[in-house]
């Protein structure tokens, strides 16, 4: 039988319809823990704004295959009623929460890269506001209570880059993804100072390029023919399947020292660092590294090696 460091954990992973939320669901089950799984996509209800195919029942097949338990739970977190209720739900099913993951977002199709604020479409980019940093601050408030009544536990809040990148302002990506991706990591200081005294480690966590099923699409590939695209675009060489952080985050909910982590933002190569965790084709891959090491542009070709 397969390790299951986490039986007997309860768990919810909040945005977990696709990327990296459907393969924390998906790890964090395979080590034990029962899953809540929620998003807003689903085969009763429909896709939702975004439009793509995946759906949070989805997620509750590949969950049950990898041989784990879950629940597949449709939810709008920018809707605090319908996350109270979810809470609660929770609540009365197991009496507890252990871990918390948030990694809701989806606005990145409002977003207008490189465009100035007196630019960007304004509904559109208020809507990745709601859907960016809302979210995160109502699934935050109203489950980290139950965590507490729990005797305390994780919060892991997904973001896109290291502290030292969402620190400056992100040149390309425009004024609201910037400002997303910078109030994630005000988010994690904060509630790092708020739960000083709790029993409620908070770690922000990072994947690097992050081979999702809309980027792959978007590059003009599979995961089969990734490798392809890393001949005219360097850098997806060392791009990464949602798998490998995933498997950080959930060797992370395993961690009885996880405390020493409170407060910190580390990457899927610092936790693959940290736990040994591989991707699925045993690299382990350093997207931010080569970022550190290399800059965003004019990366030379030839990188597949060099950051797995």
């Amino acid at each position: 039988m397969e390790d299951q460091p986490l039986s007997g954990t309860v768990a919810l992973v909040a945005g977990a319809t696709r990327g990296a939320g459907r393969a924390c669901a998906v790890e964090l089950a395979r080590a034990g823990a029962l899953v809540h799984a929620s998003g807003r996509s689903s085969r009763a209800c429909g896709a939702s704004e975004i439009e793509r195919p995946e759906t949070i029942e989805d997620t509750l097949d590949l969950i049950e295959a990898a041989g784990g338990a879950g629940v597949a739970e449709v939810v709008d977190h920018t809707d605090p009623d319908e996350v109270r209720t979810l809470v609660e739900r929770i609540r009365e099913r197991h009496g507890r929460l252990d871990v918390l993951v948030n990694d809701i977002f989806g606005g990145d199709r409002y977003a207008q890269f490189g465009t100035p604020l007196w630019e960007h479409d304004l509904a559109g980019g208020l809507r990745m506001l709601r859907m960016g940093i809302d979210t995160h601050v109502i699934t935050s408030a109203l489950a980290l209570p139950l965590v507490l009544e729990s005797g305390g536990g994780l919060l892991v809040e997904m973001t896109d880059g290291p502290s030292e990148v969402n620190t400056g302002y992100r040149e390309g990506v425009g004024f609201y993804y910037d400002y997303v991706k910078g109030c994630i990591d005000r988010l994690i200081t904060s509630l790092t100072a708020e739960l000083a005294e709790q029993p409620v480690t908070v770690v922000g966590v990072t994947p690097g390029w992050l081979r999702s099923e809309a980027m792959l699409e978007n590059v003009g590939v599979t995961e089969k023919t990734w490798q392809q695209a890393a001949a005219t675009v360097p850098g997806f060489g060392a791009s990464e399947t949602p798998t490998y952080v995933a498997r950080g985050v959930a060797a992370l909910a395993a961690d009885a020292d996880v405390a020493r982590h409170h407060g910190a933002v580390l990457t899927a190569r610092q936790l693959s660092d940290e736990y040994g965790v591989r991707d699925v084709d045993g690299s382990r891959p350093d997207a931010w590294g080569l970022i550190r090491d290399l800059g965003w542009e004019d990366q030379p070709l030839g990188l597949l090696s060099d950051y797995r």
